[in-house]
């Protein structure tokens, strides 16, 4: 018998993130750094919300845009918080901030165009533009530059098929950032060479020591920057699915046909509960999200001070919830320090080749748990590595 399964799903590699947790799952006594999740629970006024919209019977589609409520306070939202100025019909709200780059990749992507993506940068990028016929372009970044895009290194890798460029900043997984000068130095870039951008901004809200500056709000680029973010990190709501895309108004028709046909719409409930995560945010400047933040900036400095101490080279994140030092100091490559690390002293952490070719000698560490659980994971990893040191 033939075989059923597309050339290109068949040689799709399995995500390095899940593949590495299918045997963490099958351990006990683990002490996990890999899941870049919130360790806080759903703020109450928002499961609340959820729970109440159950019970008035809100449990059918909405329209595929999703809840017009929920799409003007997501621009009210992103106007007072990042200054980035999209209407509600320019907006469609998603399953996650996930299927919001799917969408935006499968409308823009034809057959053999190019797609510009930063190495090391979160796993789904490059199989999807894959999967859909596109071809993945790495741009390789570096800790000594704190992981940022540079004019120079764009100019290198673009050609005449290359369409659009993927910038993941807040960046999973290096807790890279690119300030507004940073920003500022590639437009010309971007103008140059007739280039979209889709703007993954899911950990927009978790910024340490500066403010996070959007790539949508340069006027210089109106009409040809997708955003995309979510509910799921800032407002701790990961497992909801809820998200949203905005853009302009020609890719957002191609982004609305194809959700239809797929997802329909984003749960109802779910709508209702980051509704009320807008509203009642709004009442106190956010309060919730600025103390999470201040939580993650405690961890933040404890785990790279700890990484420090321990002789690794490790670069100090400014964003997200990730940590990404490097093990080559110890003969290791990602890989192997993840596995013997899991085996040895029963931590999983992720290896940093995971999220591209520029990781390989990298680890990821997610600091999106317990301080109680940091402090016993890092005493291991710090055990392990002395053992190690060459």
């Amino acid at each position: 018998m033939r075989s059923f399964v597309s050339k290109r799903a068949g040689e799709l590699k399995p995500s390095g993130i899940r593949k590495f947790f299918d045997i963490v799952a099958t351990e006990k006594d683990v002490i996990s750094l890999g899941v870049g999740e919130p360790d806080f629970i759903t703020p109450w006024e928002i499961r609340t919300a959820g729970i109440n919209a159950i019970k008035k019977g809100y449990t059918q589609y909405t329209s595929n845009s999703g809840l017009l409520e929920l799409r003007k306070e997501i621009s009210i939202y992103l106007k007072d918080r990042f200054n980035v100025d999209f209407k509600e019909n320019e907006m469609v709200i998603t399953v996650g901030a996930s299927e919001g780059i799917d969408l935006s990749l499968r409308a823009i992507v034809d057959e053999g165009d190019e797609i510009l993506v930063p190495d090391p940068s979160y796993v789904s990028y490059s199989p999807i533009i894959e999967l859909i016929g596109g071809k993945a372009v790495a741009v390789p970044c570096s800790g000594d530059n704190g992981f940022k895009l540079l004019p120079e290194m764009l100019e290198k890798v673009i050609t005449p098929k290359t369409k659009a460029i993927i910038f993941p900043y807040p960046n999973n997984p290096t807790g890279g950032i690119m300030e507004k000068e940073y920003i500022d130095a590639i437009i010309p870039v971007i103008l140059k060479h007739d280039l979209l951008v889709i703007s993954d901004e899911i950990y927009a809200e978790l910024t340490y020591g500066t403010k996070h500056y959007s790539i949508c709000s340069v006027p210089e680029l109106k009409g040809r920057v997708v955003l995309i973010s979510g509910f799921s990190k800032a407002f701790a709501m990961t497992g909801w699915r809820v998200g949203f895309i905005a853009g302009p108004k020609e890719v957002m028709s191609a982004v609305l046909k194809i959700h239809q046909y797929g997802a329909i719409c984003a749960p109802i409930f779910s709508q209702h509960a980051a509704l009320e995560g807008l509203v009642d945010g709004k009442k106190d400047n956010f309060a919730t999200i600025n103390y999470m933040t201040e939580e993650y900036d405690v961890r933040r400095k404890f785990m790279y001070k700890s990484f420090i101490e321990m002789g690794l080279d490790c670069f100090e994140p400014k964003g997200a919830f990730y940590i990404f030092p490097s093990v080559k100091s110890l003969c290791l490559t990602g890989d192997e320090f993840a596995e013997r690390l899991l085996k040895e002293e029963k931590v999983a952490v992720v290896s940093g080749r995971a999220f591209g070719d520029c990781g390989k000698y990298f680890i990821r560490c997610s600091y999106a748990y317990s301080m109680e659980n940091l402090v016993k994971a890092m005493a291991k990893i710090k055990a392990f590595v002395e053992r190690n040191r060459k």
